[in-house]
């Protein structure tokens, strides 16, 4: 079986968490034969009897395509940190999902992304900072990335959704399941419009633990955070602390000295942590570089930058109207990390922009 899905296979078995994936995939160089270990094979390899049987027993050529048929059904998507379309910027954090999960369009994974974070229950000046936010950058083509949690992360998916911008979700708990329950239609929307993420597979038992976790994702895969409206204990500081982690940037928005809603960005700010944001341009002008430029004319575009010989190839391409990135990678026959390099070399140099949906099109 290819080595990607026993991986997967791997993942998933019940009692297989971050930590003992690890140990098998690091220092063990023959894991991926694990389909052929005994339960003392297993043993040898550090696990504990129960959960060596457990796996002897359960880790088959059949049981992981049945598991992989189920996801098939479900129109589920399965990555691993083996693929080449795996996040770069989700590579670089200190623990990286084993596997992630996704459903809608997995292209906004390596696109231009902010994430918008918060307390689940905003004030009504935390949620219009949210939709101002939100709707502006998502306008400008930067995905807005959030948990899909209740209060500010609804109200910035919403508001990227209105503004025909591109919405990343990140799961606290398995791919299948919206949560909470209320935010179904949501979950909907993003699947249709945008791209939902979760490194928990499907069946995988909620607990309060998983939301912390998904605190690093949404970090890792956004090149900045924007922390809205947090009191002093709020979960969204998580988010901010594994952004630093990362090295990412961190922003926050300040609120009134009065409001304990404001005391966690306010704690920020007056650290110096991260950086104040009392409008969108406060973040926008900070990727400023590799966003979409709409004011620079084809012609200028292209005889102020020279292109290389793939950049030209993809200049004409667009330029016959195939402007679709699934168009692209069948027409040209690359592969993603190739197609995704030109794309974004293209934007940079002024001569191409990138619409929702992941459409490209000539200036």
């Amino acid at each position: 079986m290819e080595k990607k899905w026993v991986l997967v296979g791997l993942h998933e078995c019940p009692g297989v968490g971050h930590k003992t994936l690890q140990q098998i995939v690091e220092y063990n160089e023959d894991w991926e034969h694990a389909l052929e270990f005994t339960a003392a094979d297993w043993m040898e390899r550090g696990l504990d009897s129960e959960l060596a049987l457990r796996m002897a027993a359960q880790l088959t050529a059949e049981w992981i395509d049945d598991r992989l048929e189920l996801l098939h059904s479900k129109g589920i998507r399965v990555m691993t940190r083996l693929d080449p379309e795996y996040p770069i910027l989700m590579k670089e954090t200190a623990r990286p999902p084993w596997v992630l999960y996704t459903l809608g369009d997995t292209r906004l994974l390596h696109s231009l992304s902010v994430a918008m974070v918060g307390t689940r229950l905003p004030t009504a000046y935390g949620r219009k900072v949210a939709t101002d936010l939100a709707g502006e950058l998502a306008s400008r083509g930067i995905t807005i990335v959030s948990g899909m949690a209740r209060g500010i992360d609804g109200v910035c998916h919403e508001a990227a959704l209105l503004a025909g911008g591109p919405t990343l979700a990140v799961l606290g708990t398995a791919i299948d399941v919206a949560y909470p329950p209320e935010h179904l239609s949501l979950y909907r929307r993003i699947v249709e419009q945008g791209l939902i993420v979760s490194e928990y597979p499907i069946g995988t038992p909620g607990h309060p633990g998983m939301f912390p976790q998904r605190n690093r994702i949404i970090a890792g895969i956004s090149r900045g955070t924007v922390v809205v409206e947090a009191d002093a204990r709020s979960g969204s500081l998580i988010t901010a602390d594994r952004a630093l982690d990362a090295n990412r940037d961190l922003f926050a928005v300040p609120g009134p000295v009065t409001s304990p809603k404001s005391r966690g960005t306010l704690s920020l700010l007056k650290q110096g942590a991260a950086k104040i944001v009392t409008e969108a341009k406060d973040i926008w002008e900070e990727y400023e570089a590799i966003l979409p430029v709409i004011n620079v004319s084809k012609k200028e575009a292209v005889t102020g930058n020279k292109l290389t010989d793939e950049e030209r190839r993809i200049y004409h391409m667009l330029e016959q109207g195939i402007t679709s990135f699934d168009d692209l990678l069948l027409q040209t026959g690359w592969d993603f990390g190739l197609l995704h390099s030109v794309l974004l070399s293209l934007i940079m140099k002024k001569t191409a922009v990138q619409l929702p949906g992941s459409v490209y099109q000539l200036i």
